[in-house]
């Protein structure tokens, strides 16, 4: 039970670290710790809660309350924040002071990522292939459509109105449980990046009290469509998420035309530490994702014994 808790937190703290960075989903990370699934139900149930106790239903309250994974889902939720709250410093330094190494990493996670989503199609298809091509083109292209992942970005500099972190709340949560799609880059288009991460680090707490009210919602209407679709059609929602990863590399690419632009340039400089950096990136994902497959089994081994 401990070690489960402990492992949970942990889980929590790299989807909590990934969320921080525009261009990387805390859903990859997840979907490659293998509780991504796990995830989604538990969420699911939570807003099935709160839509029945908004409607006075009590006993469909209890029902999906108890539907949750509480020892699952709380310390995963305090990983999540407490990456959150004493990384988004140091992320923001890294990614104004060493844009093309972090880049670089961050490429070779979401790579390493795609290769183990892939395992976990249950009956790869043709048709799985297509869908993963056809998503990642669109998503390649359309992450064209705005740059800034790097100092511009971080640095933006507004003063936005409460409704404004209510609404960029909702919309980034569902990027966040989405492989491949990554809610600060989305805040990054809304323009909402700089304050939101500013809130963090200033400990605005109004700011980031209606931030999280807005995710609450967004990912309480979010979940039910997701949980239904990866119980319906399991492999195809997965193929879709593969392509999300795939053409989320765009964002990822250490040398854009300019600091606000996912142009794609030609490498330069010191080429070799990139491709270095973006090669321990995927090995890492690829041992975490093979030890956390072992880690659960193992679980899951411990429990029926008892």
């Amino acid at each position: 039970m401990i070690l489960n808790i402990v492992l949970s937190s942990v889980r929590g703290f790299a989807m909590g670290a990934a969320d921080i960075v525009p261009g990387v989903s805390g859903g990859t990370i997840a979907l490659v710790l293998g509780i991504y699934e796990r995830l989604v139900h538990s969420v699911k149930a939570g807003s099935s809660a709160l839509g029945h106790i908004l409607k006075g239903d009590i006993s469909g309250f209890k029902r999906w309350m108890g539907a949750v994974e509480w020892a699952f889902i709380l310390p995963l939720g305090f990983g999540i924040l407490l990456a959150i709250v004493t990384l988004a410093h140091l992320i923001e330094t890294l990614l104004v002071e060493e844009p093309i190494l972090m880049a670089s990493i961050f490429l070779g996670l979401v790579a390493g990522s795609v290769v183990v989503a892939f395992r976990l199609i249950k009956a790869p298809q043709a048709m799985h292939i297509w869908i993963m091509i056809a998503v990642g083109i669109v998503v390649f292209i359309l992450l064209g459509l705005r740059g800034g992942t790097t100092e511009d970005s971080v640095s933006q500099i507004l003063d936005p109105s409460l409704w404004a972190f209510f609404g960029a709340g909702a919309i980034a949560i569902c990027a966040m449980i989405l492989p491949g799609i990554s809610g600060s880059f989305l805040l990054v288009i809304l323009g909402m990046y700089g304050p939101v991460l500013a809130a963090v680090t200033d400990r605005d707490l109004g700011a980031l009290l209606t931030f999280s009210v807005g995710a609450v919602v967004g990912l309480a209407l979010f979940s039910q469509v997701l949980d239904r679709a990866l119980r319906s059609h399991h492999d195809a929602v997965l193929a879709t998420l593969i392509g999300l990863m795939a053409g989320s590399v765009r964002v990822l690419w250490p040398w854009p035309l300019g600091v606000n632009s996912t142009d794609l340039g030609a490498p330069d400089g010191d080429i070799l530490v990139s491709v270095v950096a973006a090669l321990i990136g995927f090995v890492f994902v690829v041992v975490v994702a093979r030890s956390a497959q072992n880690l659960e089994s193992s679980s899951a081994d411990t429990g029926a014994a008892d």
